[in-house]
């Protein structure tokens, strides 16, 4: 029997399978093109469960025992569908500029801490309620037309299995969700102007929505009893792949966006979020929330520098058959043994625009500190300082909402970076400890597959088998302390960039 993680993202998606005890087995992807103009950023609905189709029948035909399925998603993006859920238009990606003006209306009609207090979210356009007031406006006959509104967990999930069901986490993505009734809310779908008989029904993360079409499974060569599983929004996801149930330990991921996802044993003060747009979201232990803190640049903003100044260090790294990142992190290379001393120089790394707790799109990112003597190296170490200082200042902002963790789960790519790692641990002045999966995502979701199916008895079941140690970074006393003479000048940088540009 074996287990899979379907995972879509923005721009593909993926199928990963992993047999009976846990182990990873192979995956499969698929691209799909995305629309960004001035006027609306877009995205074919019906071309992502078309790539759906393709990489389940690519597993299927090497792995015709898988017995279930979970369905993770990026979130916010949805589309209005017919009864047979076709959908009518191009889904409105969560980038999309349109719905700025229909946000304000809502919150002159809810202020923006009601609606806060009700969905755990900062008002804000990127959520599904208020392109959905816009849809109603701008274009009345398509909404007249609509069955459903499926963001796209619940999608592909309804042309999988013909179940209408989203997950708490996804549903809270559409600002209509309310966090403590764990139901949708009537008070804002009245305010909004919204029929919520559209919206799929919410189920607790990991519940089964049934089994696959018949015609599903003679297309892919899935048996017919293969489950379908709803499983979360894609950071939750990660966080339960990260092995992170409790609000001792929170879970960062290390990929193209950096995120830390602290977990609440309870909901935690909403004022403190609302003041930082963190948003508050259900977890997968009933009673337990967490939230999300990051940065639109982690991964990304090492990318950058690599692409764009080290031509001449890819070249070298090449010959010495090295990755390009191991020489940069070897240059200057500690001659006494001691970790390298801070670059001193501070990065802003809105390079993307600034996420929690600016939430500014209009920010950018900036280095200051520049010489002549600078060298692509040093630049390089200080994107992972200003990338690691950007952390730092969130979990700051986060100590009124009742965070206590003392332990960081990382995974993502950044994770195998043991000078970042180390890096990281001395400036928060934490332990983390490094996974061995990347994808934390994909992970998360075989586990709670797994336990639907049978395979594990409960997350600490799934998580003994699933969760597996690569290394923990302790933090050094002495470098946390000159990490913190050059934060002291970082928690100023943005308000001092920010009015120039």
């Amino acid at each position: 029997m074996k287990i899979a993680g379907l995972d879509i993202g923005t721009t593909g998606c993926k199928l990963s399978v992993f047999d009976e005890s846990g182990a990873f087995l192979e995956k499969a992807y698929q691209d799909y093109p995305v629309k960004r103009g001035n006027l609306a950023h877009e995205i074919d609905a019906g071309a992502i469960f078309t790539k759906v189709l393709a990489v389940i029948r690519k597993m299927a035909q090497k792995y015709p025992d898988i017995a279930g399925i979970g369905v993770t998603s990026f979130g916010e993006t949805f589309v209005l569908a017919d009864e047979k859920g076709t959908p009518l238009h191009p889904a409105m990606l969560y980038t999309d500029p349109r719905g700025k003006e229909e946000c304000r209306e809502l919150t002159e009609k809810l202020d923006s801490m009601t609606i806060a207090s009700i969905t755990g979210l900062k008002p804000h356009e990127m959520y599904s309620i208020s392109k959905l007031m816009w849809m109603k406006k701008q274009r009345p006959e398509l909404y007249a037309q609509a069955k459903h509104v499926f963001l796209m967990e619940d999608y592909v999930v309804f042309c999988l299995t013909g179940t209408a069901q989203i997950d708490y986490s996804m549903a809270t993505r559409t600002m209509a969700f309310d966090i403590t009734t764990l139901d949708w809310s009537d008070e804002i779908f009245a305010a909004a102007g919204i029929d919520k008989s559209l919206m799929s029904k919410p189920v607790p993360t990991g519940t089964p929505a049934g089994t696959v079409r018949p015609e599903i499974a003679g297309e892919t060569g899935l048996a017919p009893d293969t489950k379908i599983v709803s499983i979360s929004h894609d950071q939750l996801a990660a966080t339960v792949g990260a092995g992170v149930f409790g609000s001792d330990t929170a879970a960062e991921g290390a990929g193209t966006v950096e995120c830390v996802i602290p977990v609440y044993d309870e909901l935690p003060k909403l004022k403190a979020m609302y003041e930082g747009s963190y948003a508050v979201v259900p977890y997968v232990i009933p009673g337990k929330y967490i939230a999300y803190a990051f940065s639109y640049t982690g991964g990304a903003l090492i990318q950058w520098c690599i692409d764009t100044l080290a031509k001449k260090e890819q070249e070298l790294a090449k010959e010495q058959g090295i990755s390009v990142n191991e020489l940069l992190e070897g240059i200057p290379e500690p001659t006494d043994g001691a970790p390298a001393s801070p670059t001193g120089m501070l990065v802003l790394p809105h390079f993307a625009g600034a996420a929690t707790p600016y939430m500014d799109t209009g920010s950018k990112g900036a280095i200051l500190g520049l010489t002549t003597a600078t060298t692509v190296s040093d630049i390089y170490r200080a994107c992972m300082e200003g990338v690691a200082y950007e952390m730092l200042l969130n979990m700051d902002c986060l100590r009124d909402s009742g965070i206590h963790f003392h332990m960081l789960h990382a995974t993502g790519g950044g994770a195998k970076s043991q000078v970042w790692m180390q890096m990281k641990a001395d400036v928060l002045n934490l332990p983390i400890t490094a996974l061995q999966t990347a994808d934390a995502g994909t992970v998360g979701s075989a586990m709670l597959t797994g336990i639907a199916t049978g395979c594990f008895a409960d997350l600490t079941d799934a998580a003994a088998h699933m969760v597996k140690t690569e290394k923990v970074y302790q933090p050094d006393p002495a470098m946390h302390q000159k990490y913190m003479e050059i934060y002291e000048r970082y928690q100023r940088l943005y308000q001092a960039v920010r009015p120039l540009i």
